[in-house]
């Protein structure tokens, strides 16, 4: 079975950053691909930001775009999410997704796999 657990959330205030990280663990678990989400109060999960195990490509959101950055650590089957400049808006609760197969990768459905979610609330 497949678990993905989220830490590094927290408050903080406009401008300063946030490093989120995602540790995938279960048996013979190889991602392709993964991802973080968020969803704030009243609205849809949206993406932010993926990274494809392989080839490390990556795409990001253009809410996010030149302010977060999403790296990985094969060795420890970890993913960062790095949030630079972070504003109000960005106030969420963050996930972190991964599927073994890179298709859809902008959209939930894409993904197998999900965390708990981590709380990311940031004050003007």
């Amino acid at each position: 079975q497949v678990q993905l657990v989220e830490s590094g959330g927290g408050l903080v205030q406009a401008g300063v950053s946030l490093r989120l990280s995602c540790k995938a663990s279960g048996r013979s678990f190889s991602p392709g691909v993964m991802g973080w989400f968020r969803q704030a109060p009243g609205k849809e999960r949206e993406f932010v930001a993926a990274i494809t195990w392989g080839g490390r490509s990556t795409s990001y959101s253009d809410s996010v775009k030149g302010r977060f950055g999403i790296f990985r650590d094969s060795a420890k089957n970890t993913v960062y999410l790095q949030m630079n400049s972070l504003k109000p808006e960005d106030t969420a609760v963050y996930y972190c997704a991964a599927d073994l197969n890179p298709g859809r990768i902008t959209t939930p459905q894409g993904y197998a796999y999900w965390g708990q979610g981590t709380q990311v609330t940031v004050s003007s």
